[in-house]
C-alpha cells in the first residue's frame, strides 16, 4: 500500500463519460489524491495520455500496481462485483458509481468482500452533493417544512433521448445489468431517502416498456411508505413524446405540516411558505456534453472523491459507503420485484 500521509494514488478503472469526469477530478481538483493509472475500455490510452500517467492493458495490472492504493470503478453496474472483489483481495479502497450493483445480492457481496479486506467501500452519489441539494437537505433539517409528510419525485426524458442513448452505451441492454432503470432511479431512490433521514418499508409499482426499445422497465411508477407513515410517490421513464415534460430531468418535491420544496437539479428550488413561493437558489447553467470538464459540472463529483478519499485519510468508513448504495438498489429492486408480482414489497428484501 502506498502512504497514507502522503497522496491517495487512484487507479481508474473505465474509459467512458464518467472515467474522463473522475479522472479530471483526481488530476486537477480533489485534495490528498492522484491519478496513478487507467485501464478498461477502448479509450483507455488516449485518457491516460490526456493526464500523463500510465495506461495498463488489463484491470488486473492496474490492481497490482503498489502506486495504486484505490479504484473507481466507472464501469458498468453488471462488472462492479468481480472487480470490487478484485480490488478489495489485493488491499485496495473501491468508490463504485451508481447503481452499486444491479441486485441486492450483489451489493451484499460487495459489502462482504471489502468488509473482510479490511478496505474502504463508497459509492457515487452525487444528488447528496449538489449546491440545490444541499440547500434543500438544510430547510429540512433546520425544520422549515416542519414533519415531512409527503415526497413526490420524477425523472422523465423522451424517448429519441433514450434510443440515443442505448445506441451509446450498448452495455445497457445487458440483462445482467440494471439497465436504464437502475441508472436512473439509483439516484431518485437514494435521494428520498437522505432528504426524509428515513428507510423505506414498503413499495407497490407498476413497471413496463411500452416503446420498441428491447429493454424492460423503461417506464415505471412506484408507490413508497417510509418509516413513520411518510408517503412518496416516483415516476421514472424514458419514453415521453417530445417536447417531454419542462423541469421534469431530476424534479422532487417535499411537503411537510408547515411548507413544502420544489426542486429541480438543473434549474430551482423554490419554497412554498403561508400563501406565497419563493425562489430559493437558482444553479449556474452549463452545457452537459460540450462542457464535460465545467467547474460547475463537476462540483459534486468533487464532493464525492473528496469524501472517498478523506476517508481513507482518516482511516474511517465513508459517509456515502455499501449500505446506502444497497439501500438504493434496494428500493429499485423491490420496484421490479413488485410489478412483476402484481404485489406489494416488505422491505428490507
Amino acid at each position: 500500500m502506498g502512504n497514507l500521509m502522503g497522496a491517495i494514488g487512484i487507479g481508474m478503472i473505465g474509459s467512458g463519460f464518467m472515467g474522463l469526469t473522475y479522472s479530471e477530478v483526481v488530476a486537477r481538483h480533489a485534495t490528498g489524491c492522484r491519478l496513478a493509472a487507467v485501464s478498461g475500455g477502448r479509450r483507455a490510452p488516449q485518457l491516460a495520455a490526456d493526464y500523463g500517467v500510465p495506461s495498463e492493458p488489463s484491470v488486473d495490472r492496474l490492481i497490482a500496481r503498489s502506486d495504486v492504493d484505490a479504484v473507481v470503478l466507472a464501469t458498468p453496474d453488471q462488472d462492479r462485483l468481480e472487480l470490487t472483489r478484485k480490488a478489495a483481495a489485493a488491499g485496495k479502497h473501491v468508490l463504485a458509481e451508481k447503481p452499486m450493483a444491479p441486485t441486492v445480492a450483489e451489493c451484499d457481496a460487495m459489502i462482504a468482500a471489502c468488509s473482510a479486506a479490511r478496505v474502504n467501500l463508497a459509492v457515487v452519489q452525487t444528488e447528496r452533493f449538489r449546491k440545490i441539494t444541499m440547500k434543500a437537505k438544510q430547510l429540512i433539517d433546520d425544520g422549515v417544512l416542519g414533519p415531512i409528510r409527503m415526497l413526490r419525485t420524477v425523472s422523465a426524458f423522451p424517448l429519441p433521448l433514450a434510443k440515443q442513448l442505448f445506441d451509446e452505451r450498448r452495455w445497457m441492454l445487458d440483462p445482467r445489468g440494471g439497465g436504464l432503470f437502475m441508472g436512473m432511479a439509483s439516484h431518485n431512490t437514494d435521494f428520498l431517502r437522505w432528504l426524509t433521514g428515513r428507510n423505506a418499508v414498503k413499495v407497490f409499482a407498476q413497471a413496463t416498456t411500452f416503446s420498441d426499445i428491447a429493454a424492460p422497465a423503461l417506464s415505471v411508477m412506484a408507490q413508497i411508505e417510509f418509516d413513520g407513515g411518510i408517503m412518496a410517490h416516483m415516476w421514472i421513464t424514458a419514453e415521453l413524446p417530445p417536447p417531454s415534460l419542462p423541469a421534469s430531468e431530476v424534479r422532487f418535491q417535499v411537503f411537510g405540516r408547515d411548507a413544502m420544496i420544489d426542486l429541480e437539479n438543473f434549474e430551482y428550488l423554490d419554497l412554498g411558505k403561508g400563501d406565497q413561493w419563493e425562489r430559493i437558489y437558482t444553479p449556474e447553467r452549463f452545457d452537459y456534453l460540450k462542457e464535460p470538464k465545467s467547474p460547475i459540472r463537476l462540483f459534486p463529483h468533487i464532493g464525492v472523491i473528496q469524501e472517498f478519499v478523506d476517508s481513507i485519510h482518516e482511516r474511517r468508513a465513508p459517509r456515502v459507503g455499501g449500505p446506502e448504495g444497497r439501500a438504493a438498489v434496494e428500493l429499485c429492486e423491490a420496484c421490479l420485484i413488485s410489478a412483476r408480482t402484481a404485489q406489494p414489497v416488505t422491505l428490507p428484501l
